[in-house]
C-alpha cells in the first residue's frame, strides 16, 4: 500500500481511483465496512482504492486541547487498511488554513484535482469542509459536475458491546476507559493495543520476581482503566502471554500512571529500548493497596496464573476456528 503525506505526494500520474475519507479511528467494525466497500468498488471498476485521512485530528485544530484519546497510531491505521486491500493512504495535514477550506474548495483540490476520484464512498453522516459545512448531499450534488459517483454505505453495526450501542470509535473509547475490554474487542474486531518504547522505571517488579516492560506510550494513546489485565506483549515480532498493570502503582505510593507488563514465564528479556505492543485481552481486577508485601506477592501469582488462563483460551479458541 502507498502511503502519501500530504497532497504533493501524491504521483504527479495518479489516474482515476476510488475515495473514502474520514478519521477512521481504530478502524472498527463498521469503518471496515465502508472501507471494504471502497475496496470492491475500486476493484470493479479497476481503478485502485484510496482513503484520506487526518493529523492531527481535525477537533484537535477546531478545538484546541479537546484531542480525543486514539485508539490507534497512524502506521497502525495503515497497516489495518492494508489488510483491508486498500492501495493507497493519504494523510492530510490539517491545520488551521486546511479547516477554512470550503466544502467546495475540499471537493476540487483533493478529490478532483489530485485524487480523480470515480467514486467516493461514505458513510451517511458524514461532514467535511469549513464547520463541517459539506455534507452527503452536497458531495452528491458536486458529483454530477466533476464526474464521480457516491454511495453512501450503513456503517452502524451493532452488538453487545455498550449495551447494544451503534459501533463507533467514540463508543469505544468509552469502553476502553472504563475498562471494557470485551466490549471494545467486539467492535473493534480485534484486542485493543497500545504501544510505545519500553523505558526504565523502578524496576521493583524486578525485584519482587515479576519484572515488566514500562511502556512510555505513544501521545494520545486511549489508556484502559486502572487495573491488572489478560493479554500479550509483542517485541521485536515475537508475541508473548503477559499481565498487564495499568496505574500509579498504589502499593509504593506512586505518582505517574503507567502501563507494564509481564511477559509470563520468560525469564532474562532485555526488552530497554525497544518498540513494543501491548493488546489487551480481558479485565482481571483493580488496582489495589495490599496490608503486606506478602499479600501483593499473592495476588501478584494469582494474576499471572489468571492470565495465563485467560490468553491461553483465547488462542485455543481461534485456533480452533481457523
Amino acid at each position: 500500500m502507498q502511503r502519501w503525506r500530504g497532497l504533493e505526494d501524491i504521483p504527479q500520474d495518479w489516474g482515476r481511483s476510488v475515495v473514502t475519507i474520514g478519521s477512521y479511528d481504530g478502524v472498527h467494525r463498521g469503518h471496515q465496512l465502508i472501507i471494504g466497500r471502497a475496496v470492491d468498488r475500486a476493484r470493479a471498476l479497476g481503478v485502485p482504492s484510496v482513503v484520506v485521512t487526518f493529523d492531527p485530528h481535525p477537533s484537535e485544530v477546531v478545538r484546541p486541547g479537546s484531542h480525543p484519546p486514539l485508539l490507534a497510531p497512524h502506521h497502525r491505521r495503515a497497516e489495518l487498511m492494508a489488510e483491508l486491500g486498500v492501495d493507497a493512504c493519504l494523510i492530510l495535514p490539517f491545520t488551521a488554513d486546511f479547516s477554512k477550506l470550503s466544502p467546495a474548495d475540499f471537493i476540487v483540490k483533493v478529490l478532483v484535482d489530485k485524487l480523480h476520484a470515480k467514486a467516493v464512498i461514505e458513510g451517511p453522516n458524514f461532514r467535511f469542509g469549513h464547520k463541517a459545512a459539506g455534507t452527503v448531499e452536497y458531495l452528491t450534488e458536486l458529483g454530477r459536475t466533476y464526474d464521480y459517483e457516491v454511495e453512501v454505505v450503513d456503517l452502524f453495526v451493532s452488538g453487545d458491546a455498550g449495551g447494544g450501542a451503534p459501533f463507533s470509535s467514540t463508543l469505544t473509547r468509552r469502553l476502553v476507559a472504563e475498562g471494557d475490554m470485551h466490549g471494545a474487542a467486539e467492535i473493534l474486531g480485534r484486542p485493543h493495543r497500545v504501544e510505545g518504547v519500553v523505558v526504565r522505571g523502578a524496576q521493583r517488579g524486578r525485584e519482587l520476581g515479576f519484572p515488566t516492560a514500562n511502556v512510555e506510550t505513544l501521545p494520545h494513546t486511549a489508556i484502559p482503566a486502572d487495573g491488572v489485565y489478560a493479554g500479550w506483549l509483542t517485541a521485536a515480532g515475537e508475541r508473548m502471554p503477559a499481565a498487564i498493570s495499568v496505574g500509579t502503582n498504589p502499593q509504593f505510593d506512586g505518582t505517574d500512571r503507567t502501563v507494564e507488563a509481564y511477559a509470563i514465564d520468560r525469564v532474562g528479556l532485555d526488552l530497554y529500548g525497544l518498540h513494543v505492543t501491548v493488546d489487551f485481552l480481558a479485565y482481571i481486577r483493580g488496582m489495589l493497596k495490599f496490608d503486606t508485601l506478602d499479600d501483593l506477592l499473592e495476588a501478584m501469582a494469582a494474576d499471572v496464573k489468571r492470565a495465563r488462563e485467560l490468553t491461553e483460551a483465547y488462542d485455543q479458541e481461534h485456533t480452533d476456528r481457523a
